[in-house]
């Protein structure tokens, strides 16, 4: 029907869809943007699963970032405490003003999710759910798990890719600095496939449930800076990619790194794909950072 309409069919002749996000695009003349990564959920059986990864119980705040078209939104409200929707589009502010106008505990912040502060958010959220849009999934799920200490779960559609790499482990081909300094504070998995066919439009790859559990304090400044600097260069070894990427405190980086992983129990050429997040830990503190 929404191809039909977009072909040119006259909107006003053809009887109204019963799911909403098919309903608000028509009633509200919605436009995806592919420049926001818009991706709207149209089959509703997926958020059934959503909830259930999400293990939602009443006194739960969740946020929701890429509020879209409100029919996550809708779904999540009546099985919480709160629901604080964030959404970048103000095109979208009509459709999804009208789902959350029943929904007494929702408040809808018109902002960029990597910009807004969510350390002021009240309540606090304690999960995380949404339909990421892929610019910013991996972006959006680090920065929540550092300045959201108080968020024990997230459950998160995401690019298939995202989500492999947010769990991969060392010696698969995707494990980098999103997996290491998620794996630092979280267990990650990829909960499930998600067809293509549940949004509109039909994306051009493949997305995954994600979801993570908290089980400990994001990593500090200091070893998030390690981390992004050991995998600056993957090609090289750990101790000339942080010396390379510099920006680390202390005198002749290369030497005390090779000296640190010689501490830990790795070659002094290691590259930073060998080492396990706790490895991180032990390499900083080897290192006297």
């Amino acid at each position: 029907m929404v191809s039909a309409a977009a072909a040119g069919s006259p909107m006003d002749e053809r009887p109204a869809p019963t799911q909403p996000s098919l309903r608000r695009l028509r009633d509200h003349d919605v436009r995806p943007r592919r420049d926001l990564g818009q991706n709207f959920l149209v089959d509703s059986n997926i958020l059934g699963v959503i909830e259930r990864l999400a293990g939602l119980a009443a006194d739960d705040v969740v946020l929701e970032i890429g509020g879209g078209l409100g029919v996550l939104s809708e779904h999540l409200a009546p099985r919480c405490a709160h629901v604080h929707v964030v959404e970048i589009d103000t095109g979208l502010v009509p459709a999804l003003s009208e789902a959350l106008a029943p929904l007494g505990n929702t408040t809808l912040h018109v902002a960029d999710a990597m910009e807004l502060d969510l350390a002021s958010l009240s309540p606090a959220p304690t999960k995380v759910v949404a339909n990421l849009p892929y610019g910013i999934a991996a972006g959006a799920i680090l920065r929540t798990i550092e300045e959201l200490p108080q968020v024990t779960r997230w459950v998160a559609m995401v690019q298939k890719e995202v989500g492999v790499r947010l769990a991969a482990h060392v010696g698969d081909e995707l494990y980098g600095v999103p997996s290491v300094i998620a794996q630092l504070a979280c267990e990650v998995e990829v909960a499930r496939s998600v067809s293509r066919t549940v949004f509109f439009p039909v994306p051009n790859v493949d997305s995954v449930l994600v979801r993570l559990e908290r089980t400990g304090p994001a990593p500090s400044a200091g070893l998030r800076r390690l981390v992004r600097a050991a995998f600056a260069h993957r090609r090289k070894a750990l101790p000339r990619s942080l010396e390379l990427a510099g920006g680390l405190p202390g005198p002749d980086v290369r030497a005390r790194a090779r000296a640190a992983l010689e501490t830990i129990g790795h070659p002094v050429d290691e590259r930073a794909e060998r080492l396990t997040p706790a490895e991180f830990v032990a390499l900083e503190e080897a290192l006297a950072l």
